[in-house]
């Protein structure tokens, strides 16, 4: 997958993760963007160890979405456990 369509992917897996998840995590849609995109990375890195393939290969591939949201879930959690300590 070219690296624009990993952002991509990225952008709506964590528009996903946001809709998905409840609650208020800091930053607002800009933050969860970003961490959408860091959280489809660590999705796909974990998904790659776990399953021994490249999950991120192709972008249609529902493999690569799931693990994609998932990661952004798990990235969304942590951020959210971290801001609410701080606030």
């Amino acid at each position: 997958m070219s690296f624009i369509g990993f952002l991509i992917l990225g952008l709506i897996a964590g528009a996903i993760a946001k809709a998905i998840l409840p609650g208020r995590q800091g930053g607002g849609w800009l933050a969860t963007l970003v961490l959408g995109v860091i959280g489809a990375l660590l999705g796909g890195w974990l998904g790659g160890m776990i399953f021994k393939e490249d999950l991120m290969a192709h972008f249609w591939s529902l493999s690569a979405w799931l693990t994609a949201i998932i990661g952004s879930l798990i990235v969304l959690i942590i951020w959210g456990l971290v801001t609410r300590r701080r606030a």
